[in-house]
């Protein structure tokens, strides 16, 4: 599932997300509601039985009947040291802000906006020439041999 198509460059020609690019390449469906409050959704959703809902950037608010699927719940994955930047542009708003440090969050989801208990957070140092902030979990992967 993932955001339905948006306009992207000069012409504004409509562009799949990334998710929808890597699904297309492995075969997947994919579905592109526009809205989560949609009972057609819901069913589908709850038709695959998914044991864990993951999101990551995604930009819906899930309602409770759609976070109640998964018997383990929904995990959020999000761009800043929770409660600090909830919402949209956490990055963008760390770095206008002046933050010596930002990171990335893993939460349980729940109805409000990115309001639920935090499971893990990882740090990283934002200098003053970032434009953007690194992934931390970028920074920790191996040197290429």
């Amino acid at each position: 599932m993932t955001q339905p198509d948006r306009p992207a460059g000069r012409g504004l020609v409509p562009s799949p997300s990334p998710v929808k690019k890597l699904a297309g390449e492995h075969g997947l469906p994919v579905l592109q509601p526009a809205t989560l409050k949609d009972l057609r959704i819901q069913d589908e959703v709850r038709a695959h039985r998914p044991d864990v809902i993951v999101t990551a950037a995604y930009g819906l608010i899930f309602p409770q009947a759609l976070l109640d699927v998964p018997r383990h719940g929904a995990i959020n994955v999000h761009a800043s040291l929770l409660p600090r930047w909830r919402g949209a542009a956490p990055i963008q708003r760390a770095l206008l802000a002046g933050d010596a440090v930002t990171g990335v969050s893993i939460m349980q989801m729940d109805a409000g906006l990115d309001t639920g208990p935090v499971l893990l957070r990882v740090e990283t140092a934002v200098s003053g020439s970032d434009t953007r902030v690194r992934s931390p979990i970028a920074s920790r992967r191996a040197a290429p041999s």
